[in-house]
């Protein structure tokens, strides 16, 4: 009977997300433009372009402006942070991407210390390298790369993860959690030494438009676009619409709740309750009495983590909700991996 409950209910949850007439997030600091400034004038120097992307969007987000580039230099398509999204579908990715004239991909975990796909980066280059016309550099024996790609996929990650894997030494690159780490087209950064080869750390850069709301959205969700720029409360609702929309009902059991809701203010309060990110306050109830006061427990707002950069609204679902927000076809559902 609960579960017949159950599952009446979520049919009657939402079969569209309210964007409430948003307008799309919009950012392009001054560094994004100054570093793309200097990704073109560096680009004779170089014999391939990296395009990294999160391995939850291949499809959509990535940033059109890159396109002139790619069309002038090798390129390789490294699709990165594949531990958080699921590849079921493998195949039919590389099928589609190839449609679109990517036909050099490559699956990586640049955050794992031993990843057998890093390892293939640098003879996979050599090898796109080979079939192409080095024009001006064609007398180096030496390689340089431009690593390139939208903000927070990865970038300084590969260029650490490769240095690590080819000349057992530490990272050369910042990294971070949040976008806009790197902010300058940085010098070389030698990762191998046969071939000699190096690697040019750019600062991510999103087009000055992004095409739509939901990519927007979905960007947001990968942690690409700063979380103030769309809203904590919506990044998390609009999670939440995902999981039940996919039928991925895992949530449900992680934070103790009875069934599946399509309200994210319960279901945030459960995940405040779960978590002990509450605090207790005293709502008086009209009398003057101190003892008639009652103690309630009020959803914790503010961030869970001293910077006070990254609120309850998203960490608390980023961190156990690892996704893939892309679509194979217009009306194909896209999969979620849930970490349990």
């Amino acid at each position: 009977m609960k579960l017949y409950r159950s599952l009446c209910n979520v049919i009657k949850f939402r079969t569209h997300f309210d964007f409430g007439g948003r307008e799309v997030a919009h950012w392009f600091p001054g560094h994004m433009a100054k570093g793309l400034k200097q990704m073109r004038a560096s680009l004779k120097n170089v014999d391939c372009i990296i395009e990294i992307h999160d391995a939850r969007l291949p499809f959509s987000g990535r940033n059109h402006m890159f396109q002139e580039t790619l069309d002038v230099k090798p390129h390789l398509l490294v699709l990165n942070k594949m531990d958080l999204a699921d590849l079921s579908n493998k195949q039919r990715i590389l099928k589609e991407l190839n449609k679109t004239g990517v036909k050099n991909v490559l699956f990586t975990d640049c955050l794992k210390q031993r990843d057998d796909n890093v390892k293939r980066l640098v003879p996979t280059v050599v090898e796109i390298i080979a079939k192409s016309n080095r024009f001006n550099r064609e007398e180096n024996r030496n390689y340089c790369l431009m690593v390139i790609g939208v903000p927070n996929v990865g970038k300084s990650s590969l260029i650490n993860s490769v240095r690590r894997t080819y000349l057992k030494k530490g990272r050369a690159s910042r990294v971070g959690g949040e976008p806009g780490i790197t902010r300058a087209v940085l010098t070389k950064i030698q990762v191998c030494e046969r071939p000699i080869m190096y690697l040019l750390d750019t600062p991510g850069v999103l087009p000055p438009k992004i095409e739509s709301v939901e990519t927007g959205m979905k960007l947001a969700l990968c942690g690409t676009i700063l979380d103030h720029l769309v809203g904590e409360d919506i990044i998390a609702d609009y999670l939440l619409y995902s999981l039940n929309r996919l039928e991925k009902f895992s949530y449900v059991e992680k934070y103790n709740l009875q069934e599946p809701s399509d309200d994210i203010q319960h279901v945030l309060k459960r995940i405040a309750v779960k978590l002990r990110k509450t605090q207790r306050i005293k709502a008086l109830t009209g009398a003057t009495s101190p003892s008639l006061f009652q103690t309630t427990l009020q959803q914790r707002t503010i961030s869970s983590e001293p910077s006070g950069k990254e609120s309850l609204a998203k960490s608390s679902w980023t961190e156990t909700a690892y996704f893939t927000v892309d679509k194979l076809h217009q009306d194909a559902p896209c999969t979620f991996r849930q970490c349990l």
